[in-house]
């Protein structure tokens, strides 16, 4: 294992923005951090060096007493105390039902939502707007006609997907350029460690023939590959107990086997190997992770700085490794 303080930017696709390799989740925002405590995550995020704040218009609509849109609220709060919006690379999304109603990708609905979002995070732009969920009753130069009026109005820099399968975002791109509209310069897939299969096998090639930049999310498997969820009751104690416990079989103890052998050699922390092994895939370029705590990003930020070598590479691609999809 190497450290360094590489964090050079990475492209969002062909959109002339960057990253560093590490995106903060507002999911958590409204959430499992509250205001004080999101602030300080924000904070400590930006003065590491890095930049990306991913939200969305929904988050956290699944909270009891929430009607979505905290995250993107506490963000805006924070932006009008801190003043560093120019420091964040601001990244939110829409489509997702925030009211019976109010959801999908037509023309007039990406024109309300984009004003509520920016109202919410108390801006003028969003650096990266991105479709949360394909809507399969408007076409998609419907949607990217949209896109490129908000583009040109200066309210959205670039745009991007998440959720959407290969064929939605060959067709997408295929509508871009028999339209001359703009296109999604971006994908927010599932991707860690454990749900690798279905992003390598139907994903990679496309994201890097294409340019599509990939902004991974469930970087950690919802917590699982911290190494701190060991047993039922280690889920049952969590907030997040109906998404980790599918992560209790024999394939995850076994890869929380390989990242426990490769912190004792190393000194790393699981979360940091996990996160090191993602942002090491030559079609990433940022994984995203959730943090509640200053500390926390200060453990994240390590892990952006983290090399890991070749054997430890090797080690935990094959505890991980996964039956090939027929051809």
């Amino acid at each position: 294992m190497a450290t360094g303080s590489d964090l050079r930017a990475r492209p969002l696709g062909r959109s002339g923005l960057e990253t560093p390799p590490l995106a903060m989740g507002g999911n958590a925002f409204g959430w499992t951090a509250d205001e004080r405590a999101s602030y300080a995550v924000l904070d400590a995020f930006v003065d590491a060096g890095f930049s990306l704040v991913d939200t969305a218009d929904v988050y956290s609509k699944w909270v009891p007493g929430n009607v979505g849109g905290e995250s993107e609220a506490i963000i805006g709060r924070w932006f009008k105390a801190s003043g560093k919006r120019s420091k964040v690379l601001l990244a939110t999304k829409l489509g997702g039902e925030t009211a019976p109603g109010r959801k999908g990708l037509s023309a007039k609905h990406v024109r309300s939502a984009v004003e509520d979002s920016l109202r919410r995070l108390q801006t003028d732009y969003i650096d990266l707007y991105q479709a949360h969920y394909p809507d399969d009753d408007v076409a998609f130069e419907e949607t990217l006609a949209a896109f490129a009026d908000l583009i040109k109005q200066g309210k959205v820099r670039a745009i991007g997907v998440s959720n959407h399968s290969p064929e939605q975002i060959r067709a997408s791109l295929a509508a871009a350029a028999a339209h001359r509209l703009p296109r999604y310069e971006t994908l927010q897939p599932l991707y860690n460690l454990y749900d690798r299969a279905e992003f390598e096998q139907r994903f990679a090639e496309l994201c890097i023939t294409e340019s599509v930049g990939v902004i991974s999310y469930y970087a950690l498997a919802s917590g699982f590959l911290s190494g701190k969820y060991r047993s039922e009751a280690d889920v049952k104690a969590s907030k997040r107990q109906r998404s980790n416990m599918k992560y209790l079989n024999e394939r995850g103890f076994t890869i929380l086997g390989a990242l426990d052998e490769v912190a004792a050699r190393t000194g790393a922390k699981q979360a940091q190997i996990a996160l090191a092994w993602i942002i090491a895939q030559p079609a990433v370029t940022a994984p995203i992770a959730s943090a509640t705590s200053a500390q926390q990003v200060e453990e994240l930020a390590a892990a952006a700085r983290l090399k890991l070598d070749a054997q430890s590479l090797s080690l935990l691609n094959e505890a991980s490794a996964y039956e090939p999809a027929l051809a």
